[in-house]
């Protein structure tokens, strides 16, 4: 049986990096964070100062990036390495989750980070989780898992999730951000969130970790065996 190619596409704060580690690590497989991806180039953009509405200059910026992962046996997880420095911590920052979702509707920029998707992808056995996997970068991959939650839930998980490095963010902020997120995904000319018309649909606003991966392991074993699927469990 040769390696599949998994793609998790939806909301932000949805718990798709989550899913994606657990399946990838239970089916020894590589995971890959597009949304890392597109938060390195937005670190770089930031740190370099740049003028977020300057295309030539991002183009330039463009040009000296190179992105790949690492697996890091310290903590068990793939990092995001930027020119070949580690900066998982430093695109998790408040001013990069602001910006990131502008940053990714250029087209040149989600052009150059498609490409490295792609060239990730070739040698298949991966999973790998962003707003456009199943439908623009990987259309015809073997399993496509779309996450959903209420917004209200996301925005509490991400609220907690900042707290230790910014305390003074508070849950208003965090929801009001996710919800600008949303809009600028979904509505974005070049590749928008949206749900693959063959996406097994996960709404985990209600469901524990080992629950959600449990629903994800069980579909992907019917994919790999060609097992009937139901269509209940496709929305």
């Amino acid at each position: 049986m040769r390696p599949l190619i998994i793609a998790i596409d939806g909301y932000s704060s949805c718990g798709k990096s989550t899913l994606a580690r657990q399946l990838a690590s239970a089916l020894q497989y590589k995971y890959i964070d597009s949304g890392a991806m597109y938060r390195a180039i937005t670190y770089e953009l930031l740190r370099r100062k740049i003028n977020l509405d300057d295309l030539a200059a991002i183009r330039e910026v463009l040009k000296d990036i190179h992105l790949d992962f690492k697996y890091d046996p310290s903590s068990g997880r793939s990092v995001i390495l930027l020119n070949g420095e580690d900066v998982e911590q430093a695109i998790r920052s408040w001013e990069v989750s602001e910006a990131v979702s502008q940053v990714a509707a250029i087209p040149e920029v989600r052009e150059f980070a498609v490409a490295q998707q792609r060239r990730m992808g070739k040698q298949r056995g991966i999973v790998m989780d962003g707003r456009d996997i199943g439908t623009v970068v990987f259309p015809d991959a073997d399993v496509k898992i779309f996450m959903t939650a209420d917004v209200k839930i996301r925005a509490q998980r991400r609220w907690k999730e900042l707290q230790p490095l910014h305390p003074e963010i508070s849950l208003a902020e965090v929801e009001k951000n996710l919800l600008e997120r949303d809009r600028l995904d979904t509505q974005r000319a070049v590749s928008p969130l949206r749900k693959a018309a063959d996406a097994f649909v996960i709404d985990n606003s209600h469901l524990t970790e080992p629950q959600q991966l449990q629903m994800a392991m069980d579909y992907v074993q019917k994919i790999m065996h060609n097992l009937p699927i139901e269509k209940t469990t496709i929305s």
